[in-house]
């Protein structure tokens, strides 16, 4: 067997299309979704992301603010940042780029956002809505898992679905979203205990632990669809996912690639919920 494609980079351009004309008709009403991305020091990593989201932003039609501040920022001048942003009727999603220097707490950072700005989806307030079902914003590359699997006409009711991962901002919002799809779930984390016994188990795999090749193809179940969320650059430079790609794809029935799966599919739901505060804004 060889596994379908799944290609995160096509999809991602049907959807940055299908925003980009969302986006033009809310102008014609006087409406620029707008989104601020907050990057403190100069991790090369975050650069990268932060220029990707912004030419996406730009490339939609949104307007895109990016706040540089240093290294050394102190805690209290990054949280009057954001309060600023809070209070600008032209900034809809505000996003500080993650990791954070040691000395701010990342926690209280998060919570400073305002709940209806929180495009990423971390807020208290949000992870709750999204825990009842009711989600204000979905985290965004969970948000792109689901419209992978939509798009693929993957059945999630009834499906068996495994996530190897249990953090904040993939495993567990991804559990959240599969379950109100009506999937049953299994959630791993560093403790499982004989991990290819779940995984096999899985009609839907998700891979979100950041260590290279911890899911091979013994471990996945024939025909299974399998989302890789890892990136990972070897010493060679290469970049590879959580999954033993070669081996998963003789199993599998379709399979995201790495780069050009999931990746992309992230930066168009950050558009997506930037343009959907926007349209929820009072103005409109």
């Amino acid at each position: 067997m060889a596994a379908r494609i799944i290609d995160g980079k096509a999809l991602s351009a049907k959807v940055r299309s299908e925003i980009a004309e969302r986006v033009r008709r809310l102008g014609s009403r006087g409406v620029t979704p707008g989104l601020a991305v907050v990057l403190v020091g100069e991790n090369p990593a975050s650069q990268i992301y932060v220029r990707n989201k912004a030419a996406a932003c730009e490339a939609a039609g949104m307007l895109s603010r990016v706040i540089p501040m240093g290294a050394d920022t102190a805690e209290d001048e990054l949280l009057d940042v954001i309060d600023s942003l809070n209070n600008d009727p032209a900034i809809h999603g505000i996003l500080v780029q993650l990791p954070l220097p040691g000395h701010i707490d990342t926690g209280l950072v998060i919570e400073a956002i305002s709940p209806d700005k929180d495009v990423d989806g971390f807020h208290v307030s949000n992870a709750g809505l999204l825990m009842t079902g009711r989600p204000r914003f979905r985290p965004c590359t969970p948000y792109g898992v689901m419209t992978m699997l939509e798009s693929e006409g993957v059945t999630l009711r009834g499906a068996e679905a495994v996530i190897v991962g249990a953090s904040n901002i993939v495993g567990k919002p991804m559990a959240m979203l599969l379950l109100a799809a009506g999937a049953t779930v299994t959630l791993c984390n560093s403790k499982t205990r004989d991990l290819g016994a779940q995984t096999r188990r899985a009609d839907v795999l998700v891979v979100a632990t950041g260590k290279p090749g911890i899911v091979t193809g013994e471990m996945v179940k024939p025909g299974a669809v399998v989302i890789d969320v890892g990136i990972n650059r070897l010493p060679s430079g290469k970049l590879v996912g959580d999954v033993d790609f070669s081996s998963a794809a003789e199993v599998a029935s379709a399979i995201t690639p790495v780069p050009g799966g999931v990746g992309p599919m992230t930066i168009a739901m950050l558009l997506m919920n930037t343009l959907e505060a926007a349209e929820r804004t009072p103005a409109i």
